[in-house]
Order: C-alpha cells, then structure tokens, then sequence
C-alpha cells in the first residue's frame, strides 16, 4: 500500500484555525495548539450567545412596552392581558417598534387592550 503524506490536509487544517483565530491576543492567534483550544471555546460561547441575544432582545422589548405603557396609565402585564382579551396578535418586538417610531399607532393598541379589559370597580 502507498504510503499517504499528509502535510497538505494538516497544513489546510491548521491554517482554518488560525484564521479563525484571528484577532485572538498572545500565543492564541498564531500557535497551533493554542489557537485550537480558543476557537473550540469561543465557537461554544457564540453557540450559547446565540439563544442569549434572543433572550436579552425579548426583555428588552418588554421594558420598552412596559414604559410605554405606563405613560398611558397601564402596566405591561395589564396590557398583555388586554390585548390577548382583545384577539390581538402582535409581536413583542414590533410594539416596541411601534412604540417608538409610531406612537398614534400604539396609543391605539393601548385603547384596545384597556378597551378588551372588565373596568375596575
């Protein structure tokens, strides 16, 4: 059987990682060994980063909708409830939206939701 020499595929593989270390401080962007280890880590921070941005962006929303509301006299869980009461489904993420860029708009969400709710007594 041939004998397989494989400096072409280790240098191919060493030269991905250190490209993916790039930017990296100290031994970490240019020796192999290093290298290998903090990409490893770094790609299972961004895996984990990923979920975690979904879930800072949501709360963030929701504290955009609770100031929002309050201005009008409401608070977020009130509001949610109204609006589930009322049959209306918008997104977090684009009332906040609303709130920001289209206030008329969301003033009338906010009329809708308190519309929806039993007065209080």
């Amino acid at each position: 059987m041939a004998r397989v020499k494989r400096g072409v595929t280790a240098h191919a593989k060493h030269k991905k990682t250190l490209d993916a270390a790039k930017g990296f401080r100290g031994r970490r962007k240019n020796t192999i060994r290093a290298a290998k280890a903090a990409v490893d880590k770094s790609m299972q921070y961004a895996y984990r980063d990923r979920k975690n941005r979904k879930r800072t962006f949501r709360a963030l929303w929701i504290q955009r909708l609770n100031a929002a509301v309050r201005e009008l006299g409401l608070t977020y869980s009130v509001f949610i409830a109204g609006l589930t009461k009322a049959g209306v489904t918008v997104d977090r993420k684009v009332m906040s939206e609303l709130a920001i860029t289209e206030p008329a708009a969301f003033k009338a969400l906010v009329d809708q939701a308190k519309a929806a709710l039993p007065q209080a007594a």
